[in-house]
């Protein structure tokens, strides 16, 4: 039986939102920084404080919280003793993550460009997809975290493809933005964003894959 060959050489994922369900984890990460400092906990309802914890970069989710805040500083280093082990619990891998991967393996290079820093080995290792992502960019890598172009370039320049060889699979504007400027075809996950190609369940990749 021949194997369909697939128009792309690569498949991108962001993390948070699209392999993994992590925003309460967000939220109680964020809410005990706030609490170091004698700050109350994020209002639930603040959709723009929702957009900021859950797809900008640690820097620039400190950056929005303390904004004219003299207390960044010292929740800064309580954020460093957060043990991500205590946050995990708050995570789960989004429904036919895993086994869409199992379809892809082999098939077509695996990759990850997350504006998360520190944390991606031991939620790959929690969630048991050692194996799958042959690279994975973190905001720790990059001068200028996503909504800049820089992560997906690099992610380019490891596979030595061009853009139009890629697809990026993301949730929010952030990734949006990101895969225009480096002008990487995207897919939408769970999302309204203003593109053509919008997807549910990460099985439906497949239709525009092969």
């Amino acid at each position: 039986m021949r194997v369909a060959k697939s128009r792309y050489k690569t498949v991108i994922y962001d993390c948070d939102g699209v392999m993994l369900d992590s925003l309460e984890s967000n939220y109680v990460f964020y809410d005990l920084v706030l609490s170091s400092v004698g700050r109350p906990p994020i209002d639930r309802k603040d959709k723009t404080a929702r957009k900021v914890l859950h797809t900008y970069s640690f820097n620039d989710v400190m950056a929005y919280f303390f904004n004219g805040d003299d207390r960044r500083d010292k929740a800064l280093e309580f954020a460093k003793t957060v043990n991500y082990r205590d946050l995990a619990p708050y995570m789960r891998a989004e429904d036919g993550f895993v086994q869409t991967l199992d379809k892809l393996k082999g098939r077509i290079f695996l990759a990850i460009c997350t504006n998360r820093a520190s944390s991606m080995d031991m939620i790959i290792d929690d969630l048991g997809l050692n194996g799958y992502f042959s690279c994975v960019m973190t905001a720790s890598q990059v001068s200028h975290p996503k909504p800049h172009p820089e992560p997906l370039l690099k992610v380019l320049l490891h596979y030595g493809i061009s853009a139009n060889e890629a697809l990026f699979v993301g949730d929010s504007e952030v990734d949006m933005l990101s895969a225009n400027a480096a002008g990487v075809p995207f897919i939408a996950y769970k999302s309204d964003l203003p593109t053509p190609i919008r997807i549910n369940h990460h099985a439906e990749i497949m239709d525009h894959l092969f």
